[in-house]
């Protein structure tokens, strides 16, 4: 059985590239895969590996002062999420690209909002409003029902955010993401620009998903893994697809990358199992005349260059 961590912390790291290698010591003795990026401000990781060394992992990272209370959220793998073991110091955990105005979340970030208690506030029908923090293909294929995705096409785009949400200044906020590691900067922005009463739900929205699936957020989650989506109990009735297929609108949560590796749009899209055999994998139209045209012309170079060769050699 294999099992997915997902895990980050704020915390003082006084010596990044120390801890890069014991990290990476660590990790490959477990013969784990996955990726871990470290910079002064903290750490922020996802590996994959059987139970057992998950287990051991989690317990090893736990022995360390700074990560004694680390979240931990785990979920099911399958072998193969991860292609390599990846640990990198970076400026940043997560790239904001704030700059002068970057947030510290030890200082100033949104109150924790438990999932059970934002699980509550929905079945009270108490008065707030979700934003969500991440990108907009993650939420096209799964989101709280009624949540609000200000213009998100990266995190890189926090700092643009404040016009399309300037109404929600003294309303309550709860500012969602999947494991919770952008919400800590993008509440604290929220809240150094002015908003009232900013929360973030602790442990993201797969810690939701995991304590009450199905309920208030619909579809499946996206993660930045060889997985692409997942969900808990997917079988289940209430399940609900929220995703639509690009070609023909109807159901569905399968991504793909276009089958035109130069896609313009670098597409990565959804679509139905009647569309991906109808458009081949392609985005669209205009991708899939692309390399009919690509192929056409390589054709021709190779076809030409072979002559030239034959030139060449009976010159000779």
């Amino acid at each position: 059985m294999y099992q997915i961590v997902l895990f980050y912390k704020y915390t003082d790291i006084e010596d990044p590239q120390a801890l890069m290698n014991s990290q990476r010591q660590l990790c490959v003795g477990l013969g784990l895969k996955g990726r871990l990026i470290i910079a002064k401000e903290g750490v922020n990781g996802t590996f994959e590996g059987t139970t057992e060394n998950i287990s051991k992992y989690v317990s090893a990272l736990k022995t360390d002062p700074r990560f004694a209370d680390v979240h931990i959220k785990l979920s099911d793998g399958n072998g193969d999420a991860f292609p390599r073991l990846s640990i990198k110091v970076r400026n940043e955990i997560v790239s904001s690209h704030l700059g002068e105005k970057d947030i510290d979340p030890r200082k100033t970030t949104g109150k924790y909002l438990q999932a059970e208690e934002l699980h509550q506030w929905i079945k009270d029908g108490k008065e707030f409003y979700i934003v969500d923090m991440r990108n907009d293909y993650e939420f096209d294929v799964g989101r709280f029902a009624g949540s609000i995705l200000p213009p998100l096409k990266n995190f890189r785009d926090l700092s643009g955010i404040l016009p399309s949400i300037a109404s929600l200044k003294n309303k309550t906020v709860v500012t969602v993401c999947t494991g919770g590691v952008r919400c800590e900067k993008a509440s604290g922005f929220l809240v150094d620009n002015g908003f009232a009463d900013v929360y973030q739900l602790y442990g993201g929205i797969v810690t939701y998903m995991e304590k009450f699936p199905n309920e208030a957020f619909k579809g499946a989650l996206y993660v930045f893994d060889g997985r692409v989506t997942m969900g808990f109990n997917l079988n289940d009735p209430k399940h609900e697809v929220v995703g639509n297929c690009w070609h023909c609108q109807k159901p569905a949560e399968r991504y793909l990358d276009c089958a035109y590796i130069h896609c313009h749009g670098k597409r990565h899209f959804l679509c139905c199992d009647e569309c991906l055999k109808t458009h081949e994998g392609f985005c669209s139209a205009k991708c899939k005349m692309a390399l009919t045209v690509r192929n056409f012309y390589d054709k021709i170079h190779s076809i030409i260059k072979k002559l030239h060769v034959q030139k060449n050699h009976s010159t000779n």
